[in-house]
């Protein structure tokens, strides 16, 4: 893999994992719901937030969850991945300052249709905080 090119599907095997950690900071939080348009206050608005079941500000869930994007399109597949589909269980809040693990694991393997199924979850230390499933495709050798 270089930097332009991931894995093709013939190097990609079950069970291999690729990971990306980020502490998620004020500016993460901020630029993102610039970015997305979502100003909910419990992600903005310290005052309000300790008002609700979180106590306190939470990071946006998909801000976390872009954090598998990072896995799939920069390490496993790695770049030529398509996204193809991804279903997420948000479980535990991340708040500003918790360091979050994205790990990606090979599952399952559709050679036919160059599609890979992975494992994607996120974790802040031992705490899985997203749990999901994601569909890709990936280039091959035989098709190119």
């Amino acid at each position: 893999m270089n930097g332009l090119e991931g894995l093709y599907l013939e190097d990609i095997e079950i069970g291999m994992v690729g990971s990306y950690a980020k502490t998620v900071t004020e500016t993460d939080i901020v630029m993102f719901a610039g970015l997305s348009g979502d100003t909910n206050p419990v992600h903005l608005n310290q005052e309000f937030a300790e008002t609700t079941m979180f106590e306190g500000r939470i990071a946006h869930g998909m801000l976390s969850a872009g954090f598998i994007s990072t896995v799939l399109g920069t390490r496993l597949p790695g770049p030529g991945t398509i996204y193809l589909s991804q279903n997420l269980q948000f479980k535990a809040p991340v708040r500003i300052g918790d360091t979050v693990t994205a790990k990606v694991t090979v599952r399952e393997i559709i050679a036919p249709k160059r599609r890979v199924v992975l494992e994607t979850n996120c974790y802040v230390g031992d705490k899985c905080v997203i749990a999901g499933e994601a569909m890709v495709m990936v280039p091959s050798r035989a098709a190119a």
